[in-house]
């Protein structure tokens, strides 16, 4: 399939290439910094960079909006495409809906809408991930659309699913947690041990093997460890003292805490 780019930013870094790998062929790539668009160009085998919304006379049969959400409906606003198009965004939060009232109301051709997110965290000019076991979540306004992107997902991915849009932002909110957060929790860990001139690296080990054993149960709750879970509440104390001089950490502390506590009180309730 011919495809086109808005936007080439962390997601669009390893999307394009998966999808050349998976024998579609990239023609342009749009971003607001041109740098942008050349940068990702210069990985893909012969795009161009486009330097405007106006698609009208592009080649491409489906165009890929991987923009920020809060860009979205500015982007729809001043986007020119060829009659019976194929757009897709990439959001995990944003209803097929919205994507389809835009169109309906800025577009002068028929445009068809879908989804096609990528649940993944994604850093640009890292190395390109492979999709083999990226879930990829479809939805689309039209059966043949749908049918279409499906295809498309299969030839790159071993987990596709067809999730609808309230499925997408439950799962959006679970990746927040999951991945967004832990990430935050393990920052928030670094500071607190080399600011302490402590090496970072002796947690490592400690956070493979969370990790490990979290993702190798069926429920994460099975292996929660800690003085929050064995309700050891001198040792939360201690720690809350500790971090007296940090009142945010503190906070986050303590909002963790009880939210384990509670967690296993409705268990055994």
């Amino acid at each position: 399939m011919e495809i086109s780019f808005i936007g080439a930013g962390n997601l669009a870094w390893h999307l394009a290439p998966a999808l050349e790998n998976a024998g579609h062929h990239i023609n342009e790539v749009y971003s607001r910094q041109l740098q942008h668009a050349r940068r990702l160009v210069s990985n893909l085998y012969d795009a161009r960079t486009h330097s405007d919304l106006n698609f009208a006379d592009s080649p491409s049969e489906l165009f890929v909006l991987a923009v920020p959400d809060d860009a979205l409906e500015g982007v729809c606003s001043r986007l020119v495409l060829p009659e019976n198009a194929r757009l897709v965004h990439t959001s995990g939060s944003c209803p097929l809906s919205e994507l389809t009232r835009w169109m309906t109301v800025y577009s002068d051709v028929p445009v068809q809408t879908g989804v096609f997110y990528a649940l993944q965290t994604f850093t640009k000019e890292q190395a390109f991930m492979s999709f083999d076991s990226i879930p990829l979540c479809i939805e689309a306004a039209e059966k043949s659309l749908e049918e279409e992107l499906v295809t498309i997902g299969q030839e790159m991915s071993n987990i596709v699913y067809l999730i609808t849009s309230h499925e997408r932002k439950v799962l959006h909110i679970a990746a927040v947690f999951a991945s967004n957060f832990t990430n935050h929790l393990l920052a928030i860990a670094h500071d607190l041990t080399t600011s302490n001139g402590l090496e970072f690296d002796l947690l490592r080990p400690l956070i493979q093997e969370t990790l490990r054993k979290s993702l190798a149960v069926a429920n994460p709750t099975d292996v929660q460890t800690g003085p929050a879970r064995r309700n050891d509440l001198s040792i939360v104390e201690t720690h809350l003292s500790m971090l007296a001089t940090q009142p945010q950490l503190a906070e986050i502390y303590a909002v963790m805490t009880t939210s384990i506590q509670r967690m296993y009180d409705r268990q055994l309730k």
